[in-house]
């Protein structure tokens, strides 16, 4: 069955209930928290050595193309009738937006530390505990657009200063290319000045967990990677003639050769390439 990923604004409550519903089962299982510490473990940053999969790399997409898909399988074995919806943060650009009402995502974290005490991922309901040893707190936490030092979600323009790239991506490969698409969505510095933009400004917006590499711990993270997937698409429909960079495996004298993987080369933990992730059609599309 092909899932149809929908707007998080067009749900209906009964599909709110049923999403919520399948997530907090993941939970009880035991398989949410797995998916946490699979993020935690993949997210290798520039000044780590090892192959960079997760984050700060070309495979930023279609690894985490395929870390969502596999979270929505999970789901789909508890209630198959589920898929992940999608956040597009461009519109539903403030706190009172939908998702985070009570029925659904729940909201803020209160003042202080930051608990979110609404919602069915409060932590007084008693079925969102958080796990790992590091953890300071059990509580899942949030600081929507921090208020104490205000930080804006990411505008069209600022999105579309991403989407208007005409190549996927450049060397070196890692956080600090000023150019091509991945980075500029992914938003870490490029140069210019600014420290935070698109999917990174996303993170820091919502605040509490999401800032981490342990960022799954909040709910919110899978809409958030619907909709930067759903980007991916648009941007390869506007550029049909841009694919993946690197195509080919750097060659052994690049300072990124093992770490930045080409399109051929298989992405942990799948051992699944990038290229055969750029077709998702069989497993799920999305609404618009």
């Amino acid at each position: 069955m092909v899932s149809i990923r929908k707007n998080q604004r067009d749900l209906t409550g009964a599909e709110k209930r049923r999403f919520v519903t399948a997530v907090l089962a993941l939970k009880r299982r035991g398989e949410y928290d797995e998916f946490v510490r699979l993020h935690t473990h993949y997210y290798v940053t520039d000044a780590e050595q090892g192959p960079r999969t997760g984050h700060m790399a070309p495979t930023f997409l279609p690894w985490h193309r395929r870390f969502l898909l596999e979270f929505e399988q999970a789901l789909q074995r508890i209630d198959p009738n589920v898929s992940v919806p999608y956040w597009e943060w461009t519109a539903d650009r403030t706190p009172a937006a939908a998702l985070w009402g009570e029925d659904f995502l729940g909201g803020t974290g209160r003042a202080g530390d930051h608990q979110v005490t609404t919602g069915p991922f409060a932590y007084r309901t008693g079925d969102w505990t958080l796990q790992g040893k590091v953890l300071a707190v059990k509580y899942l936490t949030r600081d929507l657009g921090r208020p104490s030092a205000p930080v804006t979600l990411p505008t069209r323009d600022e999105l579309a200063w991403a989407m208007n790239e005409t190549v996927y991506d450049a060397p070196p490969w890692d956080s600090t290319v000023p150019t091509g698409f991945r980075n500029r969505l992914e938003g870490w510095n490029a140069g210019d000045g600014v420290r935070w933009r698109n999917h990174n400004r996303v993170h820091r917006w919502v605040g509490g967990h999401m800032l981490g590499a342990d960022s799954p711990n909040d709910p919110v993270f899978w809409l958030h990677h619907a909709f930067v997937d759903l980007l991916w698409d648009r941007w390869r429909a506007q550029h049909p003639r841009a694919g993946y960079l690197p195509r080919t495996p750097l060659g052994a004298g690049d300072p990124q050769h093992g770490r930045a993987l080409s399109l051929e080369e298989p992405m942990p933990p799948w051992n699944v390439t990038p290229a055969a992730l750029l077709d998702h059609r069989s497993h799920y599309r999305y609404d618009r």
